[in-house]
């Protein structure tokens, strides 16, 4: 059975968090970035907001039941940058600071410049992953970029990750790493015709 893709609402907003915090808990990344698990508990879901919580409003926020969700940010919308560096002001060890300053620096120096659909988020509660829950919800929103011929971008923060999204057309565009950080891999999808 193929699972079924919907539009997360508002109402889904804590519960898509909640998932996506059960999803990134083993995380090479976000680990690296909160290594304490009360501290990663804490801040996630606010993280999570800031980075791609915009999807809410703009009906790019997808799930599959509380098991699986990806929050994507249209052509021409970006990230909460005020609310994200906050955040991290307030909970990053002094080590890992300069080095995230570092790592979102080259985040930006990746970003396409053409137009482009971007992928902040994904993944599927860990007791329902290896189920295509990934790939389903990738294919959802790139039949969206494939009608309307628009890029999609991402950054996999964890390199179990990459053959699925190679699976789905994005190539490697180089690597991002800073100090102790493991390394994350910026993802291209090239726009198909329409």
């Amino acid at each position: 059975m193929t699972p079924q893709v919907e539009t997360a609402t508002a109402a889904h907003e804590a519960a898509v968090y909640d998932t996506l915090m059960l999803a990134f808990a083993s995380d090479p990344m976000a680990r690296w970035t909160w290594p304490d698990a009360h501290v990663y508990l804490e801040v996630f879901p606010r993280f999570a907001k800031a980075f791609g919580g915009a999807g809410f409003a703009l009906g790019t926020a997808h799930r599959i039941g509380n098991e699986a969700a990806a929050l994507w940010l249209p052509p021409g919308v970006e990230p909460d940058s005020e609310a994200m560096d906050r955040l991290m002001q307030g909970s990053l060890s002094a080590e890992v600071a300069a080095d995230v300053v570092q790592i979102m620096e080259q985040m930006t120096s990746f970003h396409p410049q053409e137009e482009h659909w971007y992928l902040p988020m994904i993944g599927a509660d860990p007791a329902h992953q290896g189920k295509g829950l990934g790939s389903a919800l990738l294919k959802h929103a790139l039949a969206i970029c494939d009608r309307d011929g628009v890029a999609a971008y991402l950054e996999s923060s964890n390199p179990r990750n990459i053959p699925l999204y190679e699976r789905h057309g994005f190539v490697r565009l180089g690597s991002i790493q800073a100090g102790s950080s493991p390394v994350v891999t910026p993802m291209l999808r090239k726009a198909k015709r329409r």
